[in-house]
């Protein structure tokens, strides 16, 4: 949710192309050196053959596991200093993969925010994480899709339908939530109802109604103005 460019399977794929064992080891001494590390490095480091070692970093690379830079190990530059060689290194990428899914790191981002804006401003920290959590999730809903099942699905939440109503199979801030219900459950709230109205959605209103087995928020038909009953 917080790089939600990044899909779950593109880290669940990356992941499983370590389970190859000389893949690994290849990914594991490349990550410990200190410098971007050449085909013919890595294949005498690891008594590989030349060719076994390019394939495997170039799918390494392919997984956004490492990065491929060019340099000339020579020194020399110009007419005669020969092609640059293709090196690997550390992804600046981060793969994490976590089922069912969770979002620790965007939980963490709003609590900070909140706690260094409110230190400025003076504004209760409970105030500014739902003002940013609200945000947040309109800014979410201004990514793309199809509407608000296709976004809950998008960011790990696994929306079910119940009636009219849409039930949350899955909290992505689930320990957080468990150990600090109040400030975590509130966040989400606000989250959702930021992601609804950034949709630009009236059919549905996010409510808080704990129960066991699901996210502590669920999405009700939204009530019809006071004054202007169903049907009218």
């Amino acid at each position: 949710m917080d790089h939600p460019q990044q899909a779950p399977r593109a880290d669940v794929s990356a992941v499983a192309a370590l389970d190859e064992p000389t893949r690994m080891r290849l990914y594991e001494h490349v990550v410990r050196q200190p410098e971007p590390v050449s085909r013919d490095e890595a294949a005498a480091a690891l008594g590989l053959a030349r060719q076994t070692a390019a394939f495997h970093l170039d799918r390494l690379a392919d997984e956004s596991l490492l990065d491929v830079v060019y340099e000339r190990r020579s020194g020399r530059t110009g007419p005669g200093a020969g092609r640059p060689a293709k090196l690997y290194k550390r992804s600046t990428e981060q793969v994490s993969v976590s089922l069912p899914e969770r979002h620790y790191e965007l939980a963490g981002r709003l609590l900070a925010q909140a706690m260094e804006e409110s230190e400025a401003t003076g504004e209760p920290v409970r105030t500014v994480l739902h003002r940013k959590a609200h945000d947040l999730g309109a800014q979410l809903a201004g990514q793309g899709g199809t509407g608000v099942f296709d976004l809950l699905e998008r960011h790990g939440f696994e929306p079910r339908h119940d009636g009219d109503a849409i039930v949350l199979g899955n909290c992505p801030f689930h320990a957080l939530a468990r150990d600090h219900t109040e400030t975590v459950c509130g966040m989400n709230l606000r989250l959702l109802r930021g992601a609804l109205e950034g949709l630009g959605t009236k059919t549905l209103q996010a409510c808080l109604a704990p129960s066991p087995g699901y996210c502590c928020v669920r999405l009700e038909p939204a009530s019809p103005p006071e004054g202007n009953p169903v049907g009218a």
